[in-house]
């Protein structure tokens, strides 16, 4: 693959974190903007326009499930593909869900699943513009740790996920 692949804003509080997710997408052609809690997030993401937004949710200022929301009620980003990547709890999965997060990874992680969901999120991201999109306004949130959303219609639990 040539040139970059898209931009992606990766927002965490932990510096070795943000790097480390960083240098992951970097490597598989992503050009990577970060930010290191959702204050700063909502404040450079009309600047930096990414095609896919990765949010910690345990952050100083302003949580990773508030920036979802707050992303989502502005006209400007509430297209954008959101991933939470985060120690997903219960708690914290509900909580994405209910803010229209588009998928969830847990950590620790592996890379290639990482470059994976973000692919997978902007491959959507490009399919469906906010005037193109569907009845059902994909904002049902993807499996993307490898288990079964019990939200979802256990007939489709497994269709976000590929074996590695």
């Amino acid at each position: 693959m040539s040139g970059v692949s898209g931009r992606v804003l990766v927002v965490d509080d932990n510096k070795v974190i943000r790097q480390l997710i960083r240098v992951n997408l970097e490597l598989e052609g992503f050009e990577v903007v970060t930010a290191a809690d959702g204050a700063e997030c909502l404040d450079v993401v009309h600047r930096v326009r990414p095609d896919v937004v990765t949010l910690d949710v345990v952050m100083p200022r302003l949580d990773g499930i508030r920036t979802a929301e707050r992303l989502r009620a502005d006209p400007r980003t509430s297209h954008l593909p959101v991933a939470i990547i985060s120690a997903c709890g219960e708690h914290e999965v509900a909580g994405g869900a209910a803010s229209g997060v588009d998928a969830f990874l847990a950590k620790p992680f592996e890379p290639a699943e990482l470059v994976r969901v973000v692919r997978q999120l902007m491959h959507r991201e490009r399919r469906e513009r906010p005037e193109a999109a569907g009845p059902d306004g994909g904002e049902e949130p993807a499996a993307v740790d490898g288990r079964p959303d019990p939200r979802r219609d256990p007939r489709r639990a497994g269709s976000s996920t590929t074996p590695r």
